[in-house]
């Protein structure tokens, strides 16, 4: 079972890791864009525009419009599949792989930082240290 104090960890670590992105130089994503260019990165897998679709229970013309979006950046390129003309098929780039570093580092310097600013308040409560709390 995850704790309220995990979940706010968590949200925690999102929430710094969206305002860095947000505050750097670099493309702007939406929530729906960022979960597509992660999916086409994380997933071992090619990525398709119906899969893609599927996946994120959206529908497909919301996908392509994603897709528009993270290739003007350069994050994403799309090809037609060899195999089936009718499929289109998602490729990573260069500059996507370098934008997924650059989150991995966001993401763990975030998580860094609040571990450190949560690790005082956890070993005070194992030890019992926890200051008194006034009372009205």
């Amino acid at each position: 079972m995850i704790t309220n104090e995990v979940s706010d960890g968590l949200a925690g670590i999102l929430r710094t890791a969206i305002v860095e992105l947000v505050r750097r130089d670099g493309p702007d994503l939406s929530a729906r864009q960022l979960g597509v260019f992660l999916t086409c990165y994380l997933e071992t897998e090619a990525q398709t525009v119906r899969g893609l679709a599927a996946k994120l229970g959206v529908s497909k013309p919301a996908i392509t419009r994603a897709l528009d979006r993270l290739s003007e950046f350069d994050l994403v390129r799309r090809k037609t599949d060899p195999l089936d003309r009718r499929s289109v098929l998602v490729q990573r780039t260069a500059t996507g792989m370098a934008f997924l570093r650059e989150m991995r580092t966001i993401l763990r310097d975030a998580a860094s930082t609040l571990r450190i600013t949560a690790e005082p308040a956890q070993a005070r409560q194992r030890t019992g240290n926890e200051p008194a709390r006034a009372t009205h």
